[in-house]
């Protein structure tokens, strides 16, 4: 809801729950000196407007939506309103600080950044900041300022299923309650917590029936193919093809660096911090990929990523840029840019049946078991041969 839309005072619950940010902050007036302010972030908190001892209007936070809810909000308001009737003064500054920051130690917020730190020398770099994107997209909105001891199990449950009827993403969806659960866990070992209220929880969430890696039939292919290169947007385009003839982890991608490709040697150093097995990766590149890696960059804007964002080339694009870009080429459900892995995979193992171990090294799998201890060779001169085997299979099916 827009506020220009506000009918009655006070505010209904479903004019607080749906009144949308703005470019900026700004203030509702609920009534009585109440008011909810609507931050452009999408946070919403209680405000108390109220003359102080020097009479001045002065401002005092009455805590986070939906976590203070309406009722209490007004409850408080109305206290407020009744001490200073009296000739009172509200707590002072120092008190309120202390109060404050006190109230900030138990803000789901801080919890959820402390684990998240702790992520930051495990996960690859694409990972961590995929991650803390989503975070900050969809659950510090709402839990942000809520206590982590005092969010209910029903509210997370709430808010996941709200989540799965308006999104509909329902990996993404996956990957945020697996977020959250393991920062209570976290939590828990710390002492923070004594149980988790999320534990549990999936199993009762709508299930999600086609999997991670959804993708076309070989017979299915070239038709795709063609639409991609025919694709309006050419840079996209051009990573949907870089999607299936280097079939890198969608991340990787997304996040790859110009100063990360070496045109003479024909190779892509992936850096350890970038790959899921936290180890360096090198890719050796076909013809036809340095071919469009030419081309990318001759329409790209300056930046140090091959897809820098629109709005700032210091940034990338976001992590849903390349499935939405396949959502209107028709392939909603059918292909993603992660199932183009699965589906070199099936294909390179059905052509190349006694190569197993290329082909692994080729997605970047991590070694299992001695072999993954002793083997470090990264079957580089075989990968070549093999990779350029790909990108020549692949435009035949085109022509």
């Amino acid at each position: 809801m827009l506020r220009k839309d506000i009918k009655k005072r006070p505010l209904s619950e479903k004019t607080l729950a749906s009144l949308e940010s703005e470019e900026k902050d700004y203030r509702e007036l609920d009534g009585a000196g109440l008011y909810f302010l609507v931050k452009k972030s999408g946070v919403k908190n209680w405000q108390y407007r109220y003359k102080n001892s020097e009479g001045k209007w002065a401002w005092m936070g009455l805590g986070a939506y939906p976590q203070v809810s309406a009722q209490l909000a007004r409850q408080k308001a109305r206290e407020f309103t009744s001490t200073l009737s009296k000739g009172e003064s509200l707590k002072s500054k120092k008190v309120l600080l202390e109060e404050r920051k006190e109230l900030e130690s138990f803000y789901f917020e801080n919890l959820m950044r402390e684990w998240l730190d702790t992520k930051s020398s495990k996960w690859g770099e694409a990972t961590y900041t995929k991650a803390q994107k989503s975070i900050e997209k969809h659950i510090i909105p709402v839990f942000g300022q809520g206590n982590y001891k005092e969010i209910t199990p029903k509210e997370w449950f709430d808010f996941f299923q709200g989540l799965q009827r308006t999104l509909g993403i329902h990996t993404q969806i996956e990957k945020l309650v697996s977020y959250v659960r393991g920062c209570y866990d976290w939590a828990k070992f710390k002492g923070k917590i004594n149980s988790n209220p999320i534990a549990g929880m999936s199993k009762h969430l709508d299930a999600y029936e086609s999997g991670n890696m959804n993708f076309v039939t070989v017979d299915e292919l070239p038709a795709l193919l063609k639409k991609i290169r025919n694709n309006k947007k050419r840079a996209i385009g051009i990573g949907l093809e870089l999607l299936i003839i280097l079939f890198p982890r969608p991340g990787e991608l997304r996040m790859a660096k110009w100063e990360q490709f070496d045109f003479k040697k024909a190779l892509w150093t992936k850096p350890a911090e970038m790959t899921k097995t936290r180890q360096e990766h090198q890719v050796p590149l076909s013809k036809q990929v340095v071919t469009l890696l030419t081309e990318l960059r001759s329409i790209q804007p300056e930046s140090e990523f091959l897809f820098p964002s629109r709005l700032s080339v210091n940034k990338t694009i976001s992590d849903m840029t390349f499935n939405l870009a396949l959502n209107r080429l028709g392939y909603k459900g059918k292909q993603n840019p992660h199932g183009f892995r699965h589906l070199a995979s099936t294909i390179l193992n059905d052509k190349f049946s006694n190569q197993e171990q290329v082909i692994e090294v080729c997605l970047a799998h991590k070694k299992k078991g001695v072999k993954g201890v002793y083997d470090k060779s990264q079957h580089l001169d075989e990968r070549r041969v093999l990779m350029q085997w790909w990108a020549d299979y692949l435009d035949e099916l085109v022509n």
